[in-house]
């Protein structure tokens, strides 16, 4: 009796997946476009859930920048291929200072002596100098000058005297 009926026949994955994303660009409901295709309406419905229960397939994103495209995708001759305050990607500025120290090569990093450490933190403390504004220009994070500031601390000496509890 199934064989009777033409959209009663078993067919296979590609068939009902075929059938799934044309459903999906029409504007059909699921049950008139099952009698417009002469589909039955159940197998659909089956098939339909199995779809629905793959995970869907990954999409790739754009990336987009705040500001739109800074530059073009291909570069020219006299364009820098760094774009990191480093390696003067960016020109010099009053508020974007040349940098003191050179960057450090790839996979090393700078090592400064205490006598260095001592001389920025003391550029650092100078009146109207920002700790911010210093650490760009030797190229370090702010943080790290925090943290030699404190390391680099004299310690204070307060003198304690110990009495008896006795006026003299």
């Amino acid at each position: 009796m199934s064989n009777s009926i033409p959209g009663w026949k078993r067919r296979g994955e590609a068939f009902w997946r075929e059938h799934h994303e044309r459903w999906k660009r029409s504007d059909l409901n699921q049950r008139e476009y099952c009698e417009a295709m002469n589909l039955p309406l159940k197998s659909f419905s089956n098939w339909r859930c199995m779809f629905r229960r793959e995970p869907d397939p990954f999409k790739r994103k754009l990336l987009y920048r705040r500001g739109g495209l800074k530059h073009t995708l291909s570069h020219t001759l006299s364009h820098t291929l760094s774009h990191t305050l480093n390696h003067g990607a960016y020109p010099t500025s009053p508020e974007r200072p040349a940098l003191v120290v050179p960057p450090p090569r790839d996979g090393h990093r700078r090592r400064f002596s205490e006598a260095e450490r001592r001389r920025i933190i003391a550029e650092a403390a100078q009146p109207g100098a920002t700790i911010s504004a210093v650490a760009r220009r030797y190229g370090i994070c702010r943080r790290l000058l925090c943290r030699w500031k404190e390391e680099l601390a004299a310690p204070i000496f307060v003198e304690i005297v110990v009495a008896d509890g006795a006026e003299p």
